[in-house]
């Protein structure tokens, strides 16, 4: 299933040119996910406090595809693709009126508190999909 999440672009997240300036996908992206474990009903503050981890971002692939500009309302989207031991890799995306201007492929590691990789909580495993979605 599609995690949705509406971001509207303000002033500050665009360059000279009006545009949103790159690196601001992702902290797009960061809030998607966030609110997309949240929606799962898990609780990353209570994750760190249980020593289940936290998430730590390993990898991004992305591919910038048209502009984003000032006032833009943005349909932020994350699609579980799949996870190991330790890794969750997720789907994410921006879209304007339908059409697609962001997308990435992430790939999160659950780090223990000294830092090393650590299994993916029990309770979160039990709330990813059966099937990655496509």
């Amino acid at each position: 299933m599609t995690h949705h999440l509406p971001i509207r672009v303000y002033y500050e997240d665009t360059d000279l040119a009006g545009i949103v300036y790159y690196a601001n996908y992702l902290k797009f992206i960061e809030r998607a996910r966030s609110e997309w474990l949240r929606d799962l009903g898990f609780d990353q503050a209570a994750m760190k406090a249980q020593g289940q981890g936290v998430f730590a971002v390993r990898r991004v692939v992305a591919d910038y595809r048209a502009p984003a500009r000032f006032d833009d309302v943005l349909d932020m989207r994350t699609n579980y693709l799949s996870h190991s031991a330790a890794r969750l890799v997720l789907h994410q995306s921006a879209y304007r009126a339908g059409q697609i201007l962001f997308e990435a492929e992430v790939t999160l590691v659950c780090l223990a508190e000294t830092g090393r990789p650590q299994a993916l909580p029990d309770a979160l495993l039990h709330k990813l999909p059966q099937k990655p979605v496509t």
